[in-house]
């Protein structure tokens, strides 16, 4: 049962075209919740899987799942701390 459900989530994870990839919102995890006769919606707004996870577990039918549209901040570049000799 476990691991039909796991492969149901990832074909609904990777069945998402990249014409859908723009309506993600930018937060790093989705909540894809079915809504029946092959309605899927995915709720793009959750910055880890501990916030997805309720709005999941609800009662929704659903899963979280990362977001594929999710692009991270681009982190700045290491100072560089030169030595001093005295």
């Amino acid at each position: 049962m476990k691991t039909s459900f796991i492969l149901a989530a990832a074909g609904l994870a990777f069945s998402v075209g990249a014409a859908h990839a723009g309506s993600f919102g930018n937060a790093p995890w989705c909540a894809v919740q079915n809504l029946g006769a092959g309605d899927v919606v995915w709720d793009c707004e959750f910055r880890s899987v501990e916030e997805c996870a309720p709005h999941v577990i609800a009662g929704n039918r659903g899963f979280c799942n990362i977001n594929p549209g999710f692009v991270p901040p681009p982190y700045p570049a290491p100072l560089k701390h030169r030595k001093r000799h005295s």
